[in-house]
């Protein structure tokens, strides 16, 4: 026969663990919320009308930089420079969340995925002639990461459900 000693062992140990489990699974939500909060501002930042407008400029712009030599006067020679480099940041910013997992590479397919893809092949000519100019291959490595991650993505059958 078990005594009541035994049984209110069992049960605090049971409780502990529920608590434990329970606890861990609040933390997971609270990361998914956030996540999504932080996704969804970007997306208000995407959405929104300056940066429709710059994005716009950049597009229009972008083939231009593959006509120039180097880029410095950049700004004079082509305009939109501005513009680019806002475009260029925001994926930038974007690419950085998706390398360090803080950000859910499935909704920012969602939500940006073919944004992506048109941003980095029209901004791409640009960027190269940056690296190479100034040496440095970082310049807008971000961007790029999050461009061939979308393309990865792209590469996959498709499974979207609505």
């Amino acid at each position: 026969m078990v005594d009541v000693p035994t049984i209110s062992i069992v049960v605090a140990s049971a409780s502990v663990v529920a608590g434990v489990i329970y606890y861990f699974l609040q933390i997971q939500h609270q990361k998914k919320m956030r996540q999504t909060d932080l996704v969804m501002r970007l997306y208000d930042r995407f959405s929104s009308n300056e940066f429709q407008d710059a994005w716009a400029k950049a597009r229009k712009r972008g083939r231009e930089y593959e006509i120039i030599d180097d880029m410095d006067g950049v700004e004079e020679k082509v305009g939109g420079f501005r513009e680019f480099n806002q475009v260029s940041l925001f994926f930038e910013g974007v690419g950085i969340l998706l390398k360090r997992k803080i950000v859910d590479k499935a909704m920012i397919e969602d939500l940006f995925g073919g944004a992506v893809e048109r941003a980095w092949e029209n901004l791409k000519a640009g960027i190269i002639k940056g690296r190479k100019q100034y040496g440095d291959p970082t310049i807008y490595y971000y961007f790029e990461y999050l461009y061939d991650e979308m393309k990865k993505e792209e590469q996959q059958p498709a499974s979207k459900t609505i």
